[in-house]
């Protein structure tokens, strides 16, 4: 909201306070101020001339001679470039030894032989912003309106001399998206009366023997959606510009002034906060307004000359057959008040903020009223601002007001009230205000108080000020306006308790720790996915069917993810594109799940890790060539990261789910109670996915983080150094190609039992010697045992059944 300091000072004494200096009080009273800004940039020595003559300049076909009365005792010759100069204009002139915006002097110079004595400026040149201007002004020179007095300064005459605050407003306090609710705060902050405008000296003067409801009629059939609907006639105006002072006002708090209709709504909108709209009454079938839902299919076209098609859950205004505007949004086009409109139906209502802000949204319409809407207006604003704006048409547009308020109420506004002591005050501020001191405040801030048992009050709150609804709310007031730098420090007494990550924040920090320590980055994405990403790499979840969000930011984010890997494989290819090919990242997050496709009840929230590698897996070294990541890497990461957590019982088990290369993924299985169950799945992308990415081999994990917090050990444990010598034997078997070396070395463990420390393979042989369905699997095992030496008879004849059961299992031949 922009407040204007001049504007303002109609409303409350603000006298012996500059601009920075309320805008100081407000921010250290809770409404914070961004910025005060001067409305001159910079203008000196600028007034008001009359242009007696123009004639062409003897040597340049694009400039004219003018003679201009300046009010300077001699008439100025001046020489100027603008198509649109004329005689009998009243212009801004630049004197001599004026100064104008971006440091431009104004000199005595010749152009083209030419004397010119100044300069007739453009508003531009003025350092007025060219988007607030009417269009008509917008290039050229700025003509003024022919009462302007001659050589009156134009910073008067434009009001540059202002200063406007720019309120940063946060969502509780829409009563300061009007002047009068600024003048209110202004006023409780100074402890100055607030004076009001008479809203009705317009009235008084030019009522018309008609009455209103003789004319127009009022009908609220969404009554849920509007609880008050009010309406007046005005006839007889007469569409121009608007007077020079109430466009300098709407300037300054950043609005275009359109035509004098236009702009009393805008600027009684900006003085109370009510939101209002002129239809132009010939254009209403039979004078009738009704104030329904939108049907099915029903279009409009706005006032931004775009057809709007409407769904039933939008308010419109209608005149009984068709919609003239969406409610509390923009008006129709079919009812706009044009230059040749002379009846004029003027609308204040009060629209449920809910309903104009998911319309406002949905058709992507934000304006200065939807913005207060949706705020929720103050319900006793409707019928002043509306005699207000009609009291103003009457005097700037000629109209004739038709006797009576026509209107339609659907819903009560009950005032507040709240009950509260000066103990509680005291008790939650840690201050010792009496009962006087809390009472001034609250008839500073014009909240009647009614005195109560002892200590205590009943605060009758005002309907402008909705953000007060409970004694908490009343306290922060009392806070705010005693000024929270006189709110003495205190230590709180209270019972604490020492905070503590639960176990499952434990492991989440455990496992980034352990994956950085590893040489990944964490990467952190959008939850929001398109369709086609779930489509082309469904991840574990391939059942599950995409939630669509309601109002999604763009069709790239249009549905909630059920994989993690989809944007991990954005962000490499992200980095591929700026010659960054070697990538390992990770990310833990949520998916969500759910088996609807119409949605009755929340998706499930599945919290993920993923992890991705391509490229190299090491920088370019004198010791040798560096390799490329492959399979063995992503699976050391993640066995290390089981090993440290303590899981048990993880198997690797060759599996081929969509999106993964056939031949080179692997599922991962754990054992509790006896049952397997899948977590998770690891292996190199498809190749198409791959060419489709534009990358080269990408390797990726996906597994469930509440299994692993689930399987994760309860506390870490060390085994002491080993005090006794091991014996080590190693055997090649040759077996089918089709047999899992898991399973071999899951059946060694088996047999040799707790005398086998460790078993690992060390070379897997294929070739002609073999034949063509047998591989060579070479196996070394690691006997030992904590509490004596094993002898090399015992081990023998261990190791030997081992080998036999193999054998026998497996069909196995030893290799000699």
């Amino acid at each position: 909201m922009k407040v204007s300091y001049e504007w303002l000072s109609q409303y409350v004494d603000i006298s012996g306070n500059t601009a920075a200096e309320l805008a100081e009080k407000l921010t250290r009273s809770g409404i914070e101020v961004d910025i005060v800004e001067n409305r001159n940039k910079g203008v000196e020595k600028v007034v008001v001339g009359f242009v007696k003559s123009r004639e062409k300049h003897p040597d340049a076909d694009k400039l004219s001679v003018c003679i201009v009365d300046a009010g300077q005792g001699e008439d100025l010759q001046i020489v100027c470039g603008a198509k649109n100069v004329a005689a009998g204009q009243k212009v801004p002139v630049a004197l001599i030894g004026a100064k104008l915006p971006g440091g431009l002097s104004i000199k005595r110079s010749k152009l083209r032989g030419v004397e010119s004595q100044g300069m007739i400026c453009s508003a531009k040149e003025l350092g007025l912003n060219d988007k607030l201007l009417p269009k008509e002004i917008q290039e050229g020179i700025l003509v003024l309106p022919e009462d302007t007095e001659v050589g009156a300064s134009i910073l008067d005459v434009l009001a540059l001399n202002d200063e406007v605050m720019d309120l940063d407003l946060t969502p509780n306090r829409s009563d300061c998206l009007s002047m009068l609710g600024t003048a209110y705060e202004i006023g409780a902050i100074l402890g100055r009366e607030v004076k009001l405008p008479d809203a009705e000296s317009g009235l008084r003067k030019n009522t018309s023997g008609i009455k209103a409801e003789d004319k127009i009629s009022v009908e609220i059939s969404a009554k849920d959606l509007c609880s008050h609907y009010a309406a007046r006639l005005i006839e007889g105006v007469r569409i121009g510009k608007s007077p020079l002072w109430l466009q300098n006002r709407l300037m300054a708090a950043g609005i275009r002034p359109i035509n004098n209709i236009v702009d009393i709504t805008n600027y009684v909108m900006l003085e109370f906060g009510q939101p209002l709209h002129a239809f132009d009454a010939d254009k209403l079938a039979n004078g009738h307004i009704d104030v329904r839902l939108a049907r099915e299919g029903e279009k409009l076209v706005t006032l931004d000359d775009v057809e709007r098609t409407l769904e039933p859950h939008m308010l419109l205004i209608t005149d009984g057959t068709k919609p003239v505007a969406i409610a509390g949004v923009m008006g129709g086009a079919n009812s706009e008040v044009t230059e040749g409109t002379t009846r004029i139906v003027l609308e204040s209502a009060k629209f449920d903020g809910g309903s104009v802000r998911k319309t406002s949204r949905q058709l992507g319409l934000r304006s200065e009223a939807s913005l207060r809407f949706e705020k929720e207006v103050n319900p006793e604003a409707v019928i002043p601002a509306l005699n207000r704006a009609a009291s103003l048409i009457a005097e700037l547009a000629g109209g004739q007001v038709a006797s009576g308020v026509v209107e339609a109420v659907s819903g009560e506004h009950r005032p507040v009230k709240i009950e509260i002591t000066v103990g509680r005050i005291n008790s939650y501020l840690g201050t010792e205000l009496s009962a006087e001191e809390v009472k001034a405040i609250f008839g500073r801030l014009n909240f009647a108080v009614e005195p109560l048992d002892r200590d205590g009050f009943r605060v009758h709150v005002p309907s402008r000020r909705g953000d007060i609804t409970r004694a908490v709310d009343l306290i922060e007031e009392v806070a705010r306006l005693h000024g929270y730098d006189h709110i003495p420090t205190t230590l709180m007494n209270v019972v604490t308790t020492p905070g503590a990550l639960t176990r499952e924040q434990s492991i989440r920090r455990v496992v980034r720790t352990l994956l950085t320590n590893s040489g990944l980055h964490e990467a952190i994405t959008y939850s929001f996915t398109h369709p086609e990403q779930i489509h082309s790499f469904p991840g574990a979840h391939r059942e599950t069917k995409p939630v669509a969000l309601a109002m999604p930011m763009s069709e790239e984010r249009s549905v909630l993810r059920t994989s993690l890997v989809p944007h991990l494989l954005d962000v490499a290819a992200y980095n591929r594109n700026r010659n960054i090919n070697d990538v390992a990242v990770f990310e833990i997050g949520r998916v969500f799940l759910s088996d609807e496709e119409t949605l009755s009840r929340l998706p499930e929230e599945k919290l993920m890790l993923a992890i991705l590698l391509t490229g190299k897996r090491s920088d370019v070294h004198w010791t040798g060539k560096p390799g490329d990541v492959d399979f063995y890497d992503l699976k050391g990461i993640f066995e290390g990261l089981v090993q440290y957590l303590g899981i048990e019982g993880v198997r690797y088990v060759a599996a081929g789910p969509e999106g993964f290369h056939p031949g080179r993924c692997a599922q991962v299985e754990v054992e509790r109670d006896g049952v397997r169950k899948i977590i998770g799945t690891l292996g190199q992308l498809h190749p198409a996915l791959q060419q489709q990415k534009d990358l080269a081999d990408t390797y990726v994990l996906e597994v469930e983080m509440d299994a692993l917090t689930e399987l994760a050990g309860e506390r870490f444990t060390y085994d002491p150094l080993p005090r006794y010598p091991a014996i080590i034997r190693d055997m090649a078997l040759v077996v089918d190609r089709g047999v899992a070396v898991g399973d071999l070395l899951d059946k060694a463990r088996e047999t040799a039992g707790s005398l086998l420390e460790s078993i690992q393979v060390f070379d897997v042989y294929t070739g002609e010697r073999l034949g063509a369905d047998k591989k060579s699997v070479a196996i070394s095992l690691v006997y030992r045992t904590p509490d004596r030496t094993l002898t090399d008879n015992e081990v023998s004849e261990l190791h030997g059944r081992v080998v036999a059961e193999l054998e026998s299992a497996f069909a196995a031949v030893l290799r000699k």
